[in-house]
């Protein structure tokens, strides 16, 4: 049995799921817990720029008699989650933190939403995000541990929500690295799915060939939880993993030399960790062309954010940050031939680094963030150089944490797998869990 924490708002998603399918918990105890720490909390970390108590209220005592008189709506049924703000959620604005869309009410919830409401979850509130998820303002959002220093970006709100024990879950995405890097920074597990697994309709569009949705929790359980709810592939059945048979190659990468001494130390206690405990672990050398990849993410992004910025340049000039109106003007010189040869790189990539996986390669370890998070949250949130190789190559990724910094502040890892393998690399980020991270509560 698992060791139940005396307070709601502490459970993991999974131990939550479970009790209030059981009826030892009802939901808006779960909610109500939430709040108050949300109240205790949020004036320092600042991770929600929407949350109605009252409206959450009645979700989740609505949410208890469906349980009742017709049952579970399915696995996330009575679940709080923090959805990043450039989300379409119908009963709370979708600002995109820009004044362009202050106060802006959508008619109609994201698809992602729609996902977490038929199968029994419910919005919390909205969690505050870099302008567009992209750029310009940052979000007002601290890292739960020192207020000096940043949660991350662009899901700054929803990273620090769940780090902060606020919400068991929340929803985020990434462009380049706004998913992965945040989970490191506070703390938390995260699945930045293979791309396309999960809608993007109803999500503020950046470049159509990165965005990723992904989801936060506190534990892999609570990954996989809304991986089988969103009915992702392959996650009726997810395959049983032994540590000795692993294969895992470790990837450090063309930007290893500008990770920092606690990012290093971090993949080596995972290797080592990992071949105490039997796994076959080696150095990766990855395919021809991956060097470039991260140059290839910074074109595509700035050419396809041509085109996803042109309405607000055209209609709100005035009121669009000079960023994206230089994005629209094309201050990156992008060309065509310059965007074609990234794309058709990223394509061969993905082919390449697909290839790698079966008999001799289970998954990748690699550096999920630089270092710890940074200071100075009001002009950075960090660098995405460690991630965006990743997000290009459309390949899931899992950060685990368990490692610390030199300031005792959290250094996660990164798990790879090969497209559409988000089951088996959930599997095996399960079973590595409990050797990389001493934090982590696992049933007897």
């Amino acid at each position: 049995m698992y060791d139940i924490p005396s307070q709601p708002y502490e459970m993991t998603a999974a131990e939550a799921a479970a009790l209030i399918a059981d009826r030892k918990m009802a939901v808006s105890e779960l909610t109500e817990s939430c709040l108050e720490r949300i109240a205790h909390r949020d004036s320092t970390v600042k991770a929600w720029i929407c949350v109605d108590p009252d409206l959450a209220l009645r979700k989740a005592r609505e949410l208890e008699k469906v349980l009742i008189h017709s049952g579970s709506r399915g696995p996330l049924h009575g679940l709080p989650f923090g959805v990043k703000d450039m989300i379409d959620t119908a009963d709370m604005p979708t600002t995109n933190n820009s004044t362009i869309y202050d106060g802006f009410q959508p008619g109609t919830n994201a698809n992602i939403v729609r996902n977490i409401i038929g199968t029994g979850g419910f919005v919390l509130g909205k969690t505050d995000t870099v302008e567009f998820a992209a750029g310009g303002r940052k979000a007002l959002t601290r890292h739960p541990q020192d207020n000096s220093r940043t949660p991350g970006g662009s899901s700054s709100g929803s990273g620090a929500a769940v780090g902060d024990m606020q919400v068991p879950l929340a929803i985020g995405t990434q462009t380049g690295g706004s998913h992965i890097r945040p989970a490191s920074f506070n703390g938390i597990y995260a699945l930045k799915p293979t791309h396309n697994s999960v809608s993007w309709s109803g999500a503020r569009q950046y470049s159509p060939t990165l965005d990723t949705l992904g989801w936060y929790g506190r534990s892999p359980d609570d990954l996989m939880l809304v991986a089988r709810a969103f009915r992702m592939w392959n996650m009726e059945k997810p395959p049983a993993i032994k540590i000795k048979d692993l294969k895992i190659g470790v990837a450090r990468t063309a930007n290893w030399d500008k990770c920092a001494p606690e990012t290093v130390a971090a993949i080596e206690r995972a290797a080592k960790l990992l071949a105490d405990q039997g796994a076959t672990v080696f150095d990766l050398d990855m395919p021809e062309g991956c060097a470039d990849m991260t140059e290839a993410q910074k074109t595509i992004s700035a050419a396809e954010g041509i085109v996803q910025f042109l309405p607000e340049y055209l209609e709100n000039y005035h009121l669009l940050h000079s960023d994206f109106r230089l994005r629209v003007e094309n201050s990156k010189g992008v060309t065509p031939e310059s965007y074609l040869e990234a794309v058709n790189l990223a394509a061969l990539c993905r082919m390449r680094f697909d290839a790698l996986f079966g008999t001799a390669l289970d998954a990748v370890l690699t550096p999920s963030a630089l270092g710890e998070a940074p200071q100075n949250p009001d002009a950075t949130t960090g660098d995405a150089i460690m991630n965006s190789m990743w997000t290009l190559l459309h390949a899931p990724c899992v950060n685990i944490p368990g490692a610390k910094g030199p300031n005792d502040l959290p250094v996660g890892v990164t798990l790879a797998g090969p497209r559409l393998g988000d089951a088996r690399l959930l599997a095996i980020s399960k079973a590595v869990a409990p050797i990389l991270d001493p934090g982590l509560r696992v049933s007897a």
